[in-house]
């Protein structure tokens, strides 16, 4: 397993940001790599986020640059016939993590400390984990990994299975982030629903404004009437 950079040291922004670039490659690849716009939207989720957030084009874009600074992303420039750049994350080759792990560290990313049954169920749209015990081995890979990407963190009072979280930051307060309320769950399939939503007004969005560009070099009058 080979990396190209050392474990990251990453700000809240940069975590939000990294994390939808990981979740959007694996559940949407035909929306993939993301624009701006798409990054944004994916960012201010209302689902599957938590803490939910309200970023703005400047804060998403920031964060994008200076994940390109450590090595983490990589800019995609306009070809064939799309007229915006598009951001993609390169984490299979800077750390040398495969897809069930990409999928475990966008769930950690996004969601805060979780215990291993929480985070096979929340991968489920990203891959498929056959037990509980293919979820540790990965979870033991990535701890062993370059230092440790994931590491355990102690049991809250009252629950009986310990958490896991990323170890992308020095600031414990961006990787032990609380989870949402017990009883979250029930309400992953509407959570799912919304996200899916909300990831097909990213994409219509993004397909006007490559329509909008293409018209404007042909010299074609757009008629919003129509």
């Amino acid at each position: 397993m080979t990396t190209g950079v050392d474990r990251p040291d990453l700000t809240a922004e940069e975590i939000r940001v990294l994390g939808c670039l990981i979740e959007k490659q694996l559940t949407t690849p035909q929306q993939y790599p993301l624009t701006l716009n798409a990054l944004v939207l994916a960012c201010n989720q209302s689902s599957n986020r938590h803490p939910v957030v309200s970023y703005d084009d400047t804060t998403a874009e920031l964060a994008v640059r200076t994940l390109k600074q450590k090595g983490l992303t990589r800019f995609v420039h306009p070809t064939h016939g799309r007229s915006v750049v598009r951001y993609e994350h390169v984490l299979r080759d800077a750390l040398g993590v495969d897809e069930p792990q990409l999928a475990i560290l966008a769930v950690l990313l996004l969601r805060g400390a979780q215990t291993v049954g929480e985070i096979r169920t929340r991968c489920e749209r990203m891959v498929e984990f056959d037990d509980l015990e293919q979820v540790g081995h990965e979870l033991d890979l990535l701890e062993e990994h370059g230092g440790g990407l994931v590491g355990p963190v102690p049991r809250r009072p009252g629950q009986k299975d310990g958490r896991f979280v990323h170890l992308l930051s020095t600031d414990e307060s961006l990787t032990v982030a609380q989870p949402p309320p017990e009883g979250d769950d029930q309400k992953e399939l509407k959570s799912n629903v919304l996200e899916r939503v909300e990831s097909l007004t990213a994409e219509v969005a993004g397909l006007r404004r490559d329509l909008d560009a293409m018209r404007a070099e042909l010299g074609i009058e757009i008629d919003r009437g129509q």
